[in-house]
Order: structure tokens, then sequence, then C-alpha cells
């Protein structure tokens, strides 16, 4: 059926074409003639293939620009009177006898140009006198057309200042006059168009009333070029006639796309200068009308506006223009009951743009904005619609984008508001974002209480939102995200201890509630960020006085055993046992023996109790060896304890190359370089001694179990720790045991032969041409290696 009509219009197209072709021929055999009679004749009998109502928009105005072109070639031969030899009144006049109006009203309007060209009377009159003629025609679509067609003949004749049609002193308000009106009338048939059919083709219908659009618009554009209105014309002539206009209407698509015409076409400054009159329209459109997309345009000019020039800015104060735009989204909002939460949200975010591109420095204006977003947010649950999100997530960027400083949106009241409306996942997201500009400017967040509301607003990320656990989440986004926070912990700081401490205890007392799985992220850069404030304050002590939390290292030991405490729960042994050994430095560092004593009772605790992996107890134990080596605070007893158990744990571990390996590690903390008093040569050679019979035993072991005595590797590196500590004075270590130990690997190699190991040979090797080089440097050393036989 509808393929039917197709064919069917394509067919009377052709038929109207061929008429308009038809007519114009003689038309212009006629002009040739000068033949006055028959070319009013025949161009009538052309223009009557116009009164057609079988053609769609789009066809018909197809059907128009080809009698439009023939009627520029009648305009010229009007013009020219020595050809017809009638006075352009008199043609005026006889054209009006023409049978049919719609011909008639064609014909009018060519000679009625010509007319004003020759300025035989004023061209208000004329003009005038059109505008009212063209009223009898009232069929949608040719009405529409015929209109346009005076706008166009018309548009060049204006009585505009300047103009050489200019008339007596109202002139501009008469060119104005007579567009305000072909635009009344225009827009009145455009709008009758949609009831034209019948109803199950309506949307058609309104498709090609939309295509047409542009020749109602066009009126707009020919006021706003009209050099008379000026702002107060405009201001109390031109925008209320023409508001007037589009409210009445009560048309969703006239009422939509004629704002938009208003924004586009007018100045900027006139906008600015009449902001209160045109928002009040909003509220009176229609309530499908898309008012969001309009106000946007409106608010984006008005900024690029302000961004143009710093000249403009005081007129936005002057005008008010903030108040103004958000009072009328309020009443827009209020008006459209059923605009869904989206399009609310996009408003706020238009509003927020233009408010940071014009006040940006009224911190005051943005945060009304998030206010009043979270007003309007404040009725709902979570947000769920996807595109209301994304307008959210817009809203909360766009402070971060134009401070480049997160402090800056930390003072604002009503951010952490808006971000509570947000999905536990987009919250995630928006939390990241935060985190990701505080990196990238480099932010450093110096006081407990932007701490307190940064935390608040990245909660997402800390802890566990309603029933969410970290459980459910992918390893690698949970780790990425943790990692984030861990690294934000590291942009907090302030050179005031207090204040640090304070911090610290903030951020203490947020990740504390993050769960187990979040806690081997979090707590490590929080003692190291604690650390750093130790060292700070080293040397300095003090006890807790009043109510005040003193800044000293002790104190921050306190709480840092706790915080570890937490972790060793988790349970995460191996990081907090790490963590222990970093405290006990730092507060050997502040010659705190009794607090890096128990710093090392818990490591042994945990080694003892948690660490069963025997991975991870080599990996403890020497942790523990070469922190314990580094410690120069304890006395006598408390260092004997603590290399008693340290030594004792070596001992005791599964394997035994990590038992050897432990134990001759082991010899370091009874021989410190730079420390008076911690020069056991015997007690070296004991862990030496005990270290070369556990690698004898390991040796058997491995004759019992593979049938070869397994490679010497062992044995090389127990000599390495012998000339180690012959060459650092040990008068314990001889020239004697080293060649004895040589003699020995020597032996192991040899009756090894079946294991044939590149890298225990290459080792030895390597060690025995240490000794040659070191006998041949001659001097002191050269003195003391010269026994040694290789």
């Amino acid at each position: 059926m509808i393929l039917d009509g197709i064919g069917d219009e394509e067919k009377w197209l052709a038929e109207g074409i061929a008429g308009i072709q038809h007519h114009a021929f003689y038309m212009h055999r006629a002009l040739d003639a000068n033949n006055l009679r028959d070319a009013l004749k025949y161009s009538a009998l052309m223009l009557s293939e116009l009164r057609t109502s079988r053609l769609s928009p789009h066809k018909y105005y197809d059907l128009y620009m080809r009698a439009f072109d023939e009627l520029r070639k009648l305009e010229m031969f009007f013009k020219d009177e020595s050809r017809h030899g009638v006075s352009i009144v008199d043609l005026y006049e006889l054209v009006q006898h023409a049978g049919n109006i719609l011909p008639r009203l064609y014909l009018l309007c060519t000679v009625g140009s010509v007319y004003i060209k020759s300025k035989e009377a004023p061209a208000k009159d004329v003009l005038k006198d059109l505008v009212e003629m063209c009223r009898a025609i009232q069929h949608p679509m040719r009405g529409l057309f015929l209109r346009s067609y005076l706008s166009q003949v018309s548009r060049d004749k204006l009585p505009d200042i300047g103009s050489e049609y200019e008339g007596d002193a109202d002139t501009v308000m008469d060119a104005v006059d007579f567009v305000l009106q072909n635009f009344t009338e225009m827009n009145k048939l455009w709008v009758r168009m949609q009831y034209q059919g019948p109803g199950r083709v309506r949307e058609k219908h309104e498709k090609e009333r939309s295509e047409l659009r542009d020749l109602v618009g066009k009126n707009l554009h020919v006021l706003s070029q009209i050099e008379g209105v000026e702002l107060e014309l405009y201001k109390d002539t031109v925008l209320p006639r023409v508001l007037e206009q589009v409210i009445n209407c009560k048309d969703e698509l006239a009422q939509y796309y004629l704002m938009d015409c208003i924004i586009q076409v007018f100045p900027d400054e006139y906008h600015l200068q009449t902001l209160e009159t045109l928002l009040a329209a909003f509220p009176q459109l229609q309530p499908t009308v898309d008012i969001k997309t309009v106000l946007s345009q409106l608010m984006e000019r008005l900024s690029n506006y302000a961004a143009s020039s710093t000249d403009v800015l005081p007129e936005f104060l002057q005008v008010e223009a903030f108040s103004k735009l958000s009072s009328a989204i309020g009443r827009v909002i209020e008006a459209q009951i059923d605009m869904p939460i989206v399009g609310s949200i996009s408003l706020y975010v238009s509003l927020l743009t233009f408010t940071l591109r014009v006040h940006p420095d009224r911190l005051d204006y943005v945060d009304q904005v998030l206010g009043a977003c979270v007003k309007k947010l404040s009725g709902t649950t979570k947000l769920e619609d996807n595109r209301a999100i994304k307008q959210v997530v817009a809203l909360l960027s766009a402070p971060l984008e134009k401070y480049d400083d997160i402090v800056t949106a930390l003072t604002l009241s009503n951010y952490p508001r808006v971000m509570d409306h947000l999905d536990n996942g987009t919250n995630k997201v928006m939390a990241v974002v935060i985190i990701q500009s505080i990196m990238k400017n480099n932010s450093c967040i110096s006081t407990a209480d932007k701490v307190e509301v940064l935390f608040e607003l990245i909660k997402g990320l800390i802890k566990d939102l309603d029933c969410t656990s970290a459980d459910e989440l992918d390893e690698e986004d949970f780790g990425e995200e943790q990692n984030s926070v861990a690294r934000l912990i590291h942009m907090l700081y302030n050179d005031d201890p207090e204040e640090m401490l304070k911090i610290l205890c903030t951020v203490k007392k947020h990740i504390m509630s993050g769960g187990p799985k979040r806690l081997p992220f979090t707590v490590p850069p929080l003692i190291l960020s604690a650390l750093k404030l130790v060292r700070r304050l080293q040397g300095q002590d003090g006890e807790v006085v009043g109510e005040e939390m003193p800044a000293t290292p002790k104190k921050i030991f306190q709480i840092l055993n706790q915080t570890i405490e937490a972790l060793s729960s988790v349970p995460s042994p191996e990081l907090a046992l790490r963590l222990y050994l970093e405290c006990a430095e730092a507060a050997n560092d502040c010659d705190l023996e009794p607090v890096a004593y128990e710093f090392f009772t818990q490591a042994f605790v945990l080694y003892e109790e948690e660490v069963a992996d025997s991975k991870a107890q080599v990996t403890a134990i020497h942790l523990i060896i070469g922190t314990l080596q580094r410690m120069n605070v304890f006395g006598i007893e408390n260092r004997d304890t603590l290399t008693h158990k340290a030594t004792g744990y070596s001992a005791k571990l599964l394997k035994k190359p990590d038992q050897c390996r432990a134990v001759y590690a082991c010899s370091h903390l009874f021989w410190v370089d730079d420390q008076d008093g911690v020069k056991d040569g015997e007690r070296v050679l004991l862990c030496l001694k005990r270290a070369l019979r556990i690698a004898n035993a390991a040796q058997q072991m491995a004759s019992v179990t593979r049938g070869s005595s397994g490679p010497v590797t062992l044995f090389v590196e127990i000599l390495n720790k012998y000339l180690y500590f012959f060459e650092k004075g040990n008068p314990q270590i001889t020239s004697a045991a080293i060649q004895g130990l040589v003699e020995l690997i020597k032996t192991e190699m040899q009756s090894d032969s079946t294991n044939v190991s590149p890298a225990p040979d290459a080792f030895f090797s390597s060690t025995l041409r240490y000794i040659q080089f070191q006998k041949q440097k001659g001097g002191v050393m050269g003195e003391k290696y010269s026994p040694i036989k290789v």
C-alpha cells in the first residue's frame, strides 16, 4: 500500500513538472515577444500546478523550485517597463485579476518585489499589503511555501537602517513588523500541518514537517541580520513577540526548533542581557520538549562568550547570570514532572560547566550546583540508569579537570554527598579517577581534615560497601585498585609532625576497616610513611601529656605495633614480620633499645607460630639475621639473646643446605666492622665450623639418596666466608684452616667424578684465582695470603 502511494506521488510530481515546463515554454515565447497579456496568462497557468494537495512536502519542494526558477525570469521582464509598456503601479493592479488565488499571490509578490525596487511607493506599504494578502492561503503546505517565497523576494528590500529602501523614523520597526508577522503566520501554518492526513501516518507527517522547519527558521535569521535591531529593540519587541508565538503554538517540534533557533541566530550579548525573559519561557513549553538540550546549548554559548574575552565577565556578574540559570533549571525540573533523572542531571552538568568556565573562583557556586543535584537525587536510591550514572561521573569529574587539584574539590561539602548516590562499581571508578587526578597533578594532601574527606570519597576502594565481598572481585582489578590506594597514602604529607601524626591516625582509622584482603596492600605504605616521620623526629622523646597526642617516636611506634598486629592476624605473617623488622631498624636509629627489642620479639614469635612454609622460613631467617647484624642499640645481654635465637632457628631449618647457609650467615652477627666490641672471632669460627659439619652431613645424605656426594657448592661458599673474615683480621681464621678447606674441596671434587656440574667448579676456580691475585698483589695482604698453596 505504501509502495503504491510512493509510485503515485512520483507520477503526480512528474505530471506537475511537465505542466510547469509546458506553460513555461509558452510564457518564454510571450516574454520574447514582449507580450504582457500572454506572459501573465501562461505564468498563472504554470503557477496553478502549485495548487496540488497530493504531494508530500519533499516532492512539493521540487515542484516549487521549478516554478521559482521561472518566476526569476518573469521578474526580470517586469523590471523592464520598456518591454511591456505598463507602469509598475498599473502592473501591480493588473496581476490581481488572475483567476486563481494562489497564482495571483505568487505574481503579486513578484511584481511587489519590482514595485519596492522602483521606489514609487514606500517599501513598508507594499510589504504590509503583501503580508496581509498572503493570509488568503490557509492550506498549510501551500501557504508555507507562498510565504517562504515572499520572504525570499523581500529579504534584500526591507526598509532597514542604511538600506536604499529606508523610510521615516520608524523604518526599522516597519521591517521588524513585516518579518515578525510573516514568521507568525508561517509558524501557524507549519504547526497545522501535523493535523493533515489520517492518524496512522502521523509519524511520517512529523518527519516530513521536520524537513520544512528551515522555511520558518529563516525568518529569525533575517531578523537577526536587520541592522537596526539593537539590544533595546530586541529586548522590548523582538524577543517577547517571538517567544509569545513559540509558547502559544503548543507544539513540541516547533517549540524545540524555534528555541534552538533563537539561541543560535541572535548575538550572545543579547542573550546575556535578556536572560531572564528567555529563561522564563522554558517552564511554559510543552512537557515533552527536550529543554535540557536547548538550555545546555544556551549555557555553552554563554560559556564560550565569557571565554572569548575577560572584558565581558563583569556583564555576567551584573546580570547575575548564574543565579538566573540556576533558578531557571530548578523551575524547569519542577515543571516537567516526567523528566527522567538523566535529563535533570545533564542540566546540572551543563550548569556546572558554565560555572567553572565563567566563575572558576566561585567555589560556592560549584557547591551550590552539586547541592541542587543532591537534592534531586535524594528521592532515589542508588542510581541504576547507566546514562544517569555517566552524567553524575561527568558532574564529579568536571571540578577535578578544571582545578587540576583535588584539594579544591575537597572543600566542596556536597561532593561526597553526590558520590553516595553512585552504585558500588561506579563509586570505585570515581574513586580511581580521584586518585589518578592526585597522582597526575602531584597534589599533596596536607591536613587531617582533608584526608578525612578524601578517604570518605574513596571509601569504595577502602572497604566493602553493602554486601559486596572482596572475594567476589577480579584479583587483578582488585590488586590495581589497592595499589592505587597505597600510592595515594604516600601523597599525604605535612611538615608539621603533629599534623602528620593526625593524618596517619586518620588513614589508620579508615584502612583498618578494609578487611583481610586489603590490609596487605594498605598497611605497608602506612607503616613506611610513619617510619619517615619517625626518622624526622629522630632523637626526640616524650610521654603523652594531657589529651594531646605528641608526635614522638615512642608514640608512633605504639601505633605501628597495633597496626602490624592487625596485619599478622589477617593472616599475612611474612609481611608482618618484614614490617616488624623495618620498625626495629627505625627504633635502632632512634636509640630506643626496649622498643627495638619488642619488635624483634614480635618477629620471632611470628616466625615460630605463623611461618610454616619452609621457603618462607628461609627468607624470614635471612631477613632477621640481616636486620640484627645492622643493629647497634642493643646491650650485650639483649644482643646475645637475639643472636642465640637466630642461630638456633637457623640450625632447625628443614633442608640441610638451607641450614648451612643460615648458620654461616649468623657468623656476621659476631663480627661487625663498624662497631666496637662486637668482634668475637671464636664465635665466628664456631658458626663456620658448624656450617661445615652441616655441609658435610648434606654431602653424606646426597651420597645415600642419589648415589653420589652431590655438588661442593656449600664448601666453596663457606671457603668464601673464611676468606672474608681472614681479610677482616679475625685471629681465629688462619691460613692453615683455609688451606685445609681448599684441600678438602679438591678432594671432594676429585672423588665425585660422576657429577659434572659446571657451576661449583667455576665458583671454586674463581675463588682460587682470587686467592692467587691477593698473593701476587704484595703488601700486607699479600703476606697474609702467602702461606696458602693453591
